[in-house]
């Protein structure tokens, strides 16, 4: 039997994964106030889930790599890679390169660290990336440190067993909306002009996108109805957080429309009936479906009396459904180079 204090147990380094308020000061004291709130609450239920990670055998582990030169914590990134392809001097696997959620406040790339390393074990080599959190910057800011990201895959990713014309991005939650958004940037270059993001070069082959924030109108639209999730997101990033959408138009920013009118890679899309956000994702599918992209679909529907949740492959890799899920993103890209 364990034995832990309600309704969480003590949080005893959240600084392993995350910011709590270091990089607050001189921002609105209740802007702050919130994003430290913010941070304290997820990173408790993190610690829940913490516990029980844990690296999976096989897999070499290449950690605090800078992408940058600056010595920010959020421009570094690991390397996950089966240690038999890494001894074989391989460089033909496919590359997953990950961005982690948490509302674009909350963590680094350590938060991931357990999904990645299980992802890794299915046979892909998987860079874990960390990206400044709000408010160190804004969505155009993050934007850019993954293309800065995806840069230094470029150049290295061969000395990983990896392949540089095998790229893949995966994100979950806020991340698999940086995710898909960066995927956009690398293979539209009218698209990254206009939001002004220096794509890296990559033609990215496919993304995973993992119970993603997706529906950007609502939160670039001045004059948008906010449900109550929108409107305490933006409290917490600020109204002008997402500016650098603004010159693509608020029309252009709806699903059907970008899907439509952009070049879009293979989507793998992941949800469960009982995510909150899981209508964001069938959306995207939708608009997938009627402007004749490929994508693959799955929803997965929790057993009675059990729950799966908002981005249940990433906090709970021992799950029969997260094993599932290795095994689908690793066809996805083997189908897919």
């Amino acid at each position: 039997m364990v034995t832990v204090k309600e309704p969480f147990p003590e949080l005893e380094n959240p600084e392993a994964w995350t910011e709590i308020d270091g990089d607050l000061a001189g921002i609105d004291p209740k802007r702050a106030e919130m994003i430290k709130k913010s941070r304290e609450g997820t990173a408790r239920f993190d610690a829940v889930r913490a516990a029980h990670w844990q690296d999976p055998d096989g897999v070499d582990a290449f950690v605090d790599i800078p992408y940058m030169d600056d010595d920010v914590r959020g421009h570094k990134l690991d390397v996950y890679v089966p240690h038999d392809s890494r001894l074989r001097a391989d460089h033909t696997l496919p590359v997953y390169v990950d961005v982690h959620g948490g509302g674009f406040v909350y963590g680094y790339k350590e938060l991931n660290r357990n999904y990645c390393t299980h992802l890794a074990a299915h046979g892909v080599v998987v860079v874990s990336l960390s990206y400044r959190p709000a408010p160190q910057t804004d969505f155009h800011g993050q934007l850019q440190d993954v293309a800065q990201g995806l840069a230094w895959v470029k150049k290295n990713i061969m000395m990983y067993a990896g392949d540089p014309t095998g790229v893949f991005l995966t994100g979950d939650s806020a991340g698999g909306c940086l995710a898909f958004y960066a995927s956009l940037v690398e293979r539209n270059t009218d698209f990254a002009s206009k939001i002004n993001i220096a794509p890296a070069g990559v033609r990215v082959k496919g993304a995973a996108v993992v119970s993603a924030l997706l529906d950007m109108p609502a939160y670039v639209d001045p004059t948008a109805k906010k449900d109550p999730t929108v409107q305490n997101l933006l409290s917490m990033l600020g109204d002008d957080f997402f500016s650098c959408l603004e010159p693509v138009g608020v029309e252009n920013l709806a699903l059907g429309k970008l899907v439509a009118d952009m070049d879009v890679p293979p989507l793998y899309l992941l949800t469960s009936s009982d995510d909150f956000v899981e209508a964001e994702t069938l959306k995207l599918a939708t608009a997938m479906s009627q402007a004749h992209k490929k994508f693959e679909l799955h929803d997965v529907a929790p057993e009675p009396g059990r729950a799966l949740g908002h981005v249940f492959s990433i906090g709970m890799s021992w799950l029969e459904e997260s094993q599932a899920v290795f095994e689908q993103m690793r066809k996805f890209a083997y189908r897919n180079l």
